[in-house]
């Protein structure tokens, strides 16, 4: 499926937002490793990355209950959770990198000096590491986390915190997500949205269903609107 072709779709935009796990970065080995973890500490079968990757965006509790499955309600959720974290925590990069494409964007961004950052719901002692660790992030004109206000997405108001940092209206603002509440937050906040079909969405059909104003298959659709 190609980007959808809307009235918007020759805007240029003063500003891009971006997502952070399955729209920037591929994080998913790095998370999927963790839930491994915790899957062998409780002597349950670990999981292939079919498993996990479509859980990837969506939080600790989501990834394990894939990785519990039926037997996840019966847990201690709450420990099992915090250890995911912490098991994530000690080795936040070790596999994670930037999609294919997100890095020729970002400098063709950079070039024509047009701001980019990032809001994600990843809280801020994970991005702030993580971010740090990535070169091609280093640029981000700001990098909000999932509790740097008391709301987060599907909440506008990080993505309208974000865009005041950076000096620009909304209305001339993009941002960039693979989940439904990426997209539901950018119309909120009055902003174009557009979905990262690379990244975690559960299916295309799905993601093309949240009626963002384009469907990216590759972040170099990025460049129509630069």
């Amino acid at each position: 499926m190609a980007s959808s072709q809307t009235p918007t779709s020759l805007v240029n935009y003063d500003a891009f937002l971006f997502d952070l796990d399955g729209t920037l970065l591929d994080t998913a080995d790095d998370l999927g490793a963790a839930l491994n973890a915790v899957l062998r500490s409780q002597g349950v079968d670990e999981v292939t990355s079919d498993v996990y990757r479509p859980a990837a965006s969506n939080g600790a509790g989501a990834l394990l209950e894939a990785g519990f499955k039926t037997l996840w309600p019966e847990q201690a959720q709450s420990t099992l959770i915090k250890q995911l974290v912490d098991e994530y925590a000690a080795n936040i990069a070790n596999q994670t990198v930037c999609f294919s494409g997100i890095e020729p964007l970002l400098i063709a961004l950079s070039h024509k000096k047009i701001k980019w950052g990032i809001m994600t719901n990843k809280p801020g002692f994970l991005t702030d590491p993580l971010v740090a660790a990535i070169p091609a992030l280093k640029d981000a004109s700001v990098v909000i986390s999932g509790d740097t206000l008391a709301e987060a997405k599907p909440s506008p108001l990080p993505l309208i915190h974000s865009a005041k940092l950076m000096g620009v209206d909304p209305k001339r603002c993009l941002y960039v997500g693979d989940a439904q509440r990426d997209i539901q937050a950018g119309k909120a906040a009055g902003m174009h949205t557009a979905t990262a079909l690379w990244g975690y969405v559960p299916s295309i059909d799905e993601a093309v269903s949240w009626n963002a104003n384009f469907n990216w298959q590759s972040p170099i659709d990025g460049f129509n609107h630069i």
